[in-house]
C-alpha cells in the first residue's frame, strides 16, 4: 500500500514537473517569438512636434505595414545612445551621421545596411581643394606655406577629409600630441602660412565662405566639395566666372551620407531583410500633382514599383515620410561598411585625436 502510494505521488509529482516545464518553456517561447515579430528602431523623439510630418512614428507606421512586424520607436538622446542601444539588442537599427557611423563600424562591428542618397541619387559628396585659375598652385604638395580657407572646424570636406588624406600621404606632418585633436589645429597652422577656421555663422564660414574666402584673396586655396561652384559660388556677387577657378588633383575622398547601422550579431536576417525590403519601398514612393498618365493628370503618391497612383495623405508616402523625417532627398539605398564608410575612415582616421574625439563626442 504504502509502494503503491509513493508510486502514485511519484507518478503525480513528475506529471505537475512536466506541466510546469512546458509552461515555462511556453513563456520562454512567447518571449523569444515577440522579440523577433519586433523591429525596433532607435530614434530621437521630442516631447511635441510643430510639424507632425517629421514623427518618426510615420516611418515607423509604414515599415511595420510592409514588413510583417511590429515597429516600435525605441528613443534616444544621442548617437551614442543610439549605438548602445544597438549594442546591447535594445534597438534593431540606428540612423546615425558619418562620423558616429565610422564609430560604430571601427569601435563596436556595427554594419551599415542602407544610405541615405543625395538628389543626384549618390551617397556621399566628394572632397576637393579649389584655386583661382591664375595661381601658380598646381599640386598639393605646393599647397605648404600657402594661406588656407576652410569651411570651419572639424567639417569634413573643409577639413578633416583634406587633412587626414594629406597626412596620411606623407604631405603634412602632425604637430602635438598625436592623441589630441587641439593637436589638429597646431599643424594646420604650422603647414600653412595663414589659416582660415572660422566658427560657426562667421564671416568666411561653410562651403560659400571658403570660397569667398579664397576668391577675396584672404586665402590660396578653399577646402570644400567638387560641387561647390555651382552650390555655393555660383550667383554670388563675389563669386567670378568657372573658368576663374580650377580644382586640384587627387580630390580626397568620398564623405558618406548618414548610415543606417544594424548589430549583424543580434539581428537575424530574416528581420534585417524585411527591414530593408520597407525602407526600399518607402523609397520607390514619390508625391506627385497633376501627373500625367495615360491621358489623365494624378495627384497623389507615385509607386516606381506598380506606376500606379495611390489616393493617400501626403506625409503617408514612402518618399515624404523619408525626407520629412530622416530630413534626405526621400530615398535611401542598400550599402556596406566598406563601400560606404571605408573611404571616409581611412582618411580620418589619420586625423590626430579623432578616435578619442568621437568617443567624447558621442558620450554627450
Amino acid at each position: 500500500m504504502m509502494m503503491m502510494m509513493k508510486n502514485g505521488i511519484l507518478k503525480s509529482s513528475v506529471v505537475v514537473l512536466l506541466l510546469m516545464t512546458t509552461a515555462f518553456a511556453g513563456c520562454l517561447s512567447e518571449d523569444e517569438n515577440e522579440d523577433k515579430e519586433v523591429i525596433r528602431l532607435a530614434f530621437t523623439v521630442k516631447d511635441d512636434y510643430e510639424d507632425p510630418d517629421t514623427n518618426p512614428q510615420l516611418m515607423a507606421d509604414y515599415i511595420a505595414a510592409h514588413s510583417g512586424y511590429d515597429v516600435e520607436i525605441y528613443p534616444i538622446s544621442s548617437s551614442n545612445a543610439a549605438i548602445e542601444a544597438v549594442r546591447f539588442g535594445h534597438a534593431d537599427a540606428a540612423f546615425l551621421d558619418g562620423g558616429a557611423g565610422f564609430v560604430a563600424w571601427k569601435s563596436h562591428s556595427l554594419e551599415a545596411i542602407l544610405a541615405d542618397t543625395k538628389s543626384d541619387g549618390s551617397t556621399y559628396y566628394t572632397a576637393a581643394a579649389w584655386v583661382k585659375n591664375s595661381s601658380n598652385i598646381t599640386t598639393l604638395e605646393q599647397l605648404e606655406g600657402n594661406n588656407s580657407c576652410h569651411t570651419g572646424w572639424l567639417k569634413s570636406a573643409g577639413m578633416l577629409m583634406p587633412m587626414g588624406y594629406m597626412i596620411g600621404q606623407g604631405m603634412v606632418e602632425v604637430q602635438g600630441d598625436p592623441d589630441d585633436i587641439e593637436s589638429l589645429r597646431t599643424t594646420i597652422e604650422n603647414h600653412f602660412d595663414v589659416a582660415t577656421i572660422p566658427e560657426s555663422g562667421a564671416q568666411y564660414s561653410g562651403y560659400s565662405g571658403a570660397f569667398e574666402c579664397m576668391t577675396n584673396g584672404a586665402g590660396d586655396v578653399a577646402f570644400a566639395k567638387t560641387t561647390s561652384y555651382e552650390d555655393h559660388c555660383e550667383g554670388n556677387e563675389w563669386c567670378l566666372d568657372r573658368d576663374e577657378y580650377r580644382m586640384l588633383e587627387p580630390a580626397f575622398g568620398q564623405v558618406p551620407t548618414h548610415p543606417i547601422m544594424i548589430d549583424p550579431n543580434q539581428m537575424d536576417s530574416a528581420k534585417k531583410d524585411a527591414f530593408v525590403a520597407a525602407m526600399l519601398a518607402m523609397s520607390s514612393e514619390m508625391w506627385v500633382e497633376n501627373y500625367p498618365m495615360n491621358g489623365t493628370n494624378y495627384t497623389g503618391c507615385y509607386s516606381l514599383t506598380t506606376h500606379q497612383v495611390n489616393d493617400i495623405t501626403q506625409n503617408t508616402c514612402g518618399g515624404e515620410i523619408l525626407q520629412n523625417v530622416l530630413e534626405n532627398s526621400g530615398a535611401v539605398v542598400e550599402v556596406t561598411s566598406e563601400n560606404h564608410l571605408g573611404t571616409y575612415s581611412d582618411a580620418i582616421g589619420n586625423i590626430p585625436g579623432i578616435s578619442a574625439y568621437f568617443a567624447d563626442k558621442y558620450n554627450s
